[in-house]
């Protein structure tokens, strides 16, 4: 369903210990937009919730709602310099009418 590229893995790790969170899933939410493009959540977070899924994914434990398990198929998470000092995390996602494969 999701896949974590390393680089992911070892930020959601470090964000984890920085902010006391360690042992907690890391929950990733995608809704649709009305433009058709997907907006994205995530966060670490303990509960548990009717038809939530739970995955390993670079590891890390991943949870994902019922309602964004079909938006989030196929996609990529990965925290990439998009500029010098510009670090972010991206979601590379087919299911997104705006996603162009990287070349």
């Amino acid at each position: 369903m999701i896949t974590i590229t390393p680089a992911a893995a070892e930020r959601i790790r470090f964000s984890a210990a920085e902010g006391n969170m360690d042992g907690l899933s890391m929950r990733i939410a995608a809704k649709r937009n009305e433009d058709g493009t997907i907006h994205y959540g995530m966060g670490f977070d303990d509960t548990e919730l009717e038809g939530d899924i739970h995955i390993r994914a670079g590891e890390i434990d991943v949870v994902v709602a019922e309602n964004s398990q079909a938006l989030l198929e196929g996609t990529t998470l990965d925290f990439v310099e998009l500029e010098a000092d510009n670090w972010q995390f991206i979601f590379m996602n087919p299911n997104d009418k705006n996603y162009s494969p990287p070349a």
